[in-house]
């Protein structure tokens, strides 16, 4: 297990493909930290992060059995690549499962005093449908736009960082950024 410590991400997924399950035991204990984090600072709800962690491990050894990892030295970018790919997913199927109804629960949501709009209640609305509309438009970016500025925004990680983990440049990470914004502003006055 010493020597399996000291070895690259590479020659782990190497080992692993080969038979080798310790392997990918150490290359979980690697990042379990990296990706639970990443994955609960998303979802904000721990039971949600725990089993979409297991999810990306579960995938994570699905591709490397059927070979479809390739080896570029990038095994973090990846794996944290599968975990954001995966934490999209979720949202994307909460948006379309989102559905109101009066009668599937014991309270009358249509007549609860508790609901009644008054001055703190319409600001609260107002601040839910901004966001709301800004998550939309999010989703709305195209995937390498939206995946740094969630990564700058919602990780607070440096522009340095997104370019190492999206396997670019700072400047192509700048520029998808600024792009971003722009498409936000544009989109945004549409919904206005």
């Amino acid at each position: 297990m010493k020597n399996l410590n000291a070895a690259t991400d590479e020659m782990l997924v190497d080992m692993y493909i080969k038979g080798n399950d310790i392997a990918f035991d150490v290359l979980m204990k690697r990042y379990e930290s990296k990706v639970y984090s990443y994955i609960y600072y998303a979802v904000k709800n721990q039971e949600l992060a725990e089993d979409l962690f297991q999810d990306v491990f579960v995938k994570v050894v699905v591709r490397l059995r059927n070979g479809q990892y390739q080896e570029t030295g990038k095994f973090n970018a990846w794996i944290m690549r599968v975990a954001h790919n995966l934490v999209i997913d979720h949202f994307r199927k909460a948006t379309d499962d989102k559905v109101i109804s009066n009668d599937e629960g014991e309270q009358d949501l249509f007549n609860d005093p508790s609901l009644a709009v008054n001055e703190n209640r319409e600001q609260e609305m107002i601040k839910e449908q901004m966001i709301s509309d800004i998550k939309e438009l999010i989703a709305k970016l195209p995937e390498s736009q939206r995946q740094v500025l969630l990564m700058r925004y919602y990780e607070d990680m440096s522009f340095k960082e997104i370019a190492q983990q999206t396997n670019c440049s700072i400047n192509t990470a700048l520029g998808r950024m600024r792009y971003a914004l722009l498409n936000l502003k544009k989109m945004s006055k549409n919904i206005a």
